[in-house]
């Protein structure tokens, strides 16, 4: 049962399996992978789909003859294995030529350069079924306030989208776009940096409708926040148009750990938040293997990942059909019927009743609430032990 299945669309990036163990105090450890050899290695272990930033394919320099190549044997992969590629994105960040930024860069040469690049890269996406496009500004931001106008750095940004999301419709490409946030690293600040921030940028957009947001647990976590709650607000919104999972603990780096490999009950709570929602978009995991791994540990790292999310998909089913925990649910929520004329959306009437309603401050205030008991049956659920 916790054997991983095409309806969870499970999905890994080039990048994540394709991750060599280097990092900034040392060399790669594994070699790398080609983009072939990653496809036949996610479909062996399950995944339903991979996802890939353009230069994950082709390189930055390749010629337009060892584009069409790569392409052409990649889509033979896919073809071969049944694999899907549901989102692409663009590297904005690895070249030099990003230093400052992409979209947000002070020198309009860059700007212009990383719009001809994403337009680029969207091509990539679309000629491989790909309908929803990331964008993560990893370079987007500043290390000296007195280096950027940050006002003027979002005019920029929004103007990269709104000619992107134009782009998309002359193309007739129907993207779903899907901004990603991070508070910092590998800038020391960056723009946009929570999902919140995201959702009200997007408000100001051409085409709202059009874009999203891709919420990452290690980038919230990074900044000591909930993410289940970042991820409830982009549901709330409607907003939720992909997801990046992995691991973090708080006030690290970006760790990128695989799902469930710390912080179990956030990630119980995310994975019930997810299925009860009945979210349907792909369940992508933007996380890589410990860098002490070989071959066979990046393996075990990929298949890791998704029996920890079926396993956590079949806690929360016991969760909702726990009779105690329903119990202690209901008993929380139970409706008060005699409040229910003051309940509800405005009314002059309704507004009048409620202010003339009395009500018993100091029993408010007394009445426990059982949390503790309730957390601690979700502990015991976890552990195993109901």
């Amino acid at each position: 049962m916790y054997e991983p299945q095409p309806a969870y669309k499970f999905t890994f990036g080039l990048w994540t399996v394709g991750n060599v163990g280097r990092d900034p105090f040392g060399e790669p450890v594994r070699r790398a992978l080609s983009p072939v050899e990653i496809v036949h290695l996610l479909a062996d272990v399950g995944a339903w789909g991979v996802n890939l930033h353009d230069n994950d394919l082709v390189p930055i320099d390749a010629s337009p003859a060892e584009r069409d190549q790569l392409v052409r044997t990649f889509k033979a992969a896919l073809a071969e294995t049944g694999l899907v590629v549901p989102m692409a994105t663009t590297n904005l960040f690895s070249d030099p030529a990003f230093k400052d930024g992409a979209f947000t860069s002070n020198d309009p040469a860059v700007r212009a350069y990383a719009l001809q690049k994403t337009m680029r890269a969207m091509d990539l996406g679309a000629e491989l079924g790909a309908t929803t496009y990331v964008f993560w500004g990893g370079r987007e931001g500043a290390e000296s306030d007195a280096s950027k106008d940050p006002v003027e750095a979002l005019k920029r940004f929004r103007e990269a989208l709104n000619f992107l999301c134009d782009y998309s419709n002359d193309q007739g490409y129907g993207y779903r776009f899907a901004l990603e946030a991070k508070p910092n690293e590998p800038r020391g600040d960056i723009y946009l940096p929570t999902t919140g921030a995201m959702l009200g940028f997007i408000a100001t957009l051409d085409h709202p409708e059009m874009v999203g947001v891709n919420p990452e647990v290690a980038h919230e976590t990074m900044a000591g926040l909930n993410f289940v709650h970042a991820v409830a607000q982009a549901l709330d919104a409607g907003k939720l148009f992909h997801i990046d999972l992995n691991d973090q603990n708080s006030g690290r780096y970006d760790q990128d750990f695989r799902f469930g490999a710390h912080n179990y009950k956030q990630s119980f709570f995310l994975v019930k938040l997810l299925e009860d929602q009945q979210y349907a978009g792909p369940r992508h995991f933007d996380a890589h293997a410990y860098r002490s791994e070989d071959s066979a540990g990046v393996r075990d790292f990929a298949r890791g990942c998704m029996r920890s999310y079926m396993i956590l998909a079949a806690k929360a089913r016991q969760f909702n059909a726990d009779p105690e925990i329903q119990q202690l649910l209901a008993e929380l929520n139970a409706p008060q019927p005699e409040l229910t004329p003051l309940q509800g959306r405005y009314s002059r009437e309704r507004a009048q009743a409620l202010k003339a309603h009395t009500f018993d401050r100091q029993a408010l205030g007394q009445r426990g609430l059982g949390y503790e008991r309730l957390d601690q049956l979700v502990f015991e659920l976890l552990m195993g032990v109901r």
